[in-house]
């Protein structure tokens, strides 16, 4: 009992540390990027979106080094899962409406449709060989260049402006304190993941529906807390660029890296269902993104709903 109150203090105060770090860590990041001249889209989809998934590729490393493959491709489509819909949710009811660009959402969205459909057709066969981890982590590449050349021409020409004074120091300053602040996000995450694996351990659930339901959610709270800052000092694409961008390295990289070092075996039975589900509400979503070209309270509520029905999955799997 006396271990289960200390995780939950753990677990507060690596949430207290997260809304800490991430508030230096979007700031800098968008300074950076305005003293480079490149567009927070991009710079969410790269170094906000890894920087705040490094949880979910240091727990695949650690959860496949020690034999547990369900906790590393659950944990992941769970992350998948809730940023697309829980976080997307939460986002106008805590900050309000805000418009997203068609063109944008089509191409971030289409590349993690696709990521998924190669995790789900990997996942039915109940093992994830290291080439297929290989194709996965390499496929990220692929993405980000897609991404990049799909939107060079609107980024040069729609540089968005940011609700922040030009950058007066160096850029290696804005840099150090980005990564300082990424840092303290990253030791939050993990203590926030390995304080809900204890207590969900206590209650004896298998590891699979604990990352995909639980874990999972420990893991995007960093994206949950960068983005609500980002939408409060008017950095949109930084924003949405995390959010799709986490969801795609999530996809890839982050269930991919520790399978490419120690290639594990997976429940298919768990796994085949909520990827399949993940699939087609992230295309829910999606369409539903691109043409209301904006999310408010109504569209929260809608993408909340799709996560909760998630859980009707759980009474079928157990």
């Amino acid at each position: 009992m006396i271990d289960i109150i200390l995780a939950i203090f753990i677990l507060i105060g690596g949430i207290v540390l997260v809304i800490f770090s991430s508030k230096y860590a979007v700031k800098h990041s968008a300074l950076l990027a305005t003293a480079l001249g490149i567009s927070p889209l991009i710079i969410g989809v790269t170094l906000v979106s890894i920087g705040t998934d490094i949880s979910e590729i240091f727990n695949s490393i650690i959860s496949c080094y020690l034999g547990h493959g369900d906790i590393d491709v659950g944990d992941s489509v769970g992350s998948d899962l809730t940023q697309l819909t829980l976080v997307f949710g939460i986002l106008p009811i805590v900050c309000g409406a805000f418009h997203i660009h068609r063109r944008d959402i089509i191409i971030l969205g289409s590349c993690e449709v696709l990521s998924l459909i190669v995790i789900f057709s990997i996942v039915e066969k109940g093992y994830i060989t290291r080439l297929n981890a290989i194709f996965m982590v390499f496929s990220l590449v692929i993405y980000f260049w897609l991404i990049y050349n799909s939107n060079k021409e609107s980024i040069q020409h729609r540089i968005e402006i940011l609700e922040i004074s030009q950058p007066t120091k160096k850029k290696r300053f804005h840099f150090l304190i980005a990564v300082i602040g990424f840092s303290g996000v990253t030791i939050a995450a993990f203590f926030i993941v390995q304080s809900v694996i204890f207590i969900s351990q206590a209650i004896n659930i298998p590891e699979y529906i604990i990352s995909f339901f639980v874990l999972a959610i420990g893991t995007s709270l960093p994206e949950l807390v960068v983005d609500i800052h980002a939408l409060r000092t008017g950095h949109h694409g930084i924003a949405i660029g995390d959010i799709v961008g986490s969801c795609i390295v999530d996809s890839t990289l982050s269930i991919g890296i520790g399978q490419v070092f120690f290639p594990q075996a997976v429940t298919a039975g768990f796994a085949v269902p909520t990827v399949l589900y993940t699939l087609i509400v992230s295309i829910i979503v999606i369409i539903t993104i691109a043409v209301r070209q904006k999310i408010d309270k109504k569209a929260g509520v809608f993408f909340i709903l799709l996560y909760l029905g998630s859980y009707f999955l759980l009474f079928i799997m157990v």
